[in-house]
């Protein structure tokens, strides 16, 4: 038993050394999963917001600008999970066609890098890996 205890002797440490080396390497990697997990969701969650937004500019209402604020305000209970203030809605009517119908087009912006769901490593260094912003616009014609 002596022989083996002296064969190991010198191994001493060496998971500690080679857990160092490689712990970084799986938290970046774990840390970028997650980053973009959450970019991913947000972005999900400002389509969709959109689109219920545009949705609701569908229901009656008697001037274009009730149907803008409309969709704004359906867009912003989506994303209260962003924050309040956080998401620039923007609801617009565009000219009327031959047919009589109009679009309406309900886009939003979310500043990522401004105020990042998941704090970012390395501060200004991984504003590179980021998106700027998050946006998304949706539109509906309305006979």
């Amino acid at each position: 038993m002596s022989l083996v205890r002296a064969d190991l002797l010198p191994q001493r440490g060496a998971v500690a050394i080679e857990f160092a080396l490689v712990f970084p390497i799986f938290f970046v990697l774990m840390y970028g999963i997650v980053t973009y997990s959450v970019i991913f969701l947000a972005q999900q969650s400002i389509t969709l917001a959109a689109e219920e937004g545009a949705r609701a500019a569908l229901r009656y209402a008697p001037t274009t600008d009730e149907r803008n604020t409309t969709a704004c305000s359906v867009a912003a209970l989506s994303l209260t999970w962003l924050g309040a203030g956080n998401v620039t809605c923007n609801a617009q009517a565009g000219s009327v066609a031959t047919n009589g119908s109009y679009p309406i087009k309900v886009t939003l912006s979310y500043p990522y890098q401004a105020k990042p769901l998941v704090p970012l490593l390395l501060g200004s260094l991984m504003n590179v890996a980021v998106p700027t912003t998050l946006a998304s616009s949706a539109t509906v014609f309305i006979d």
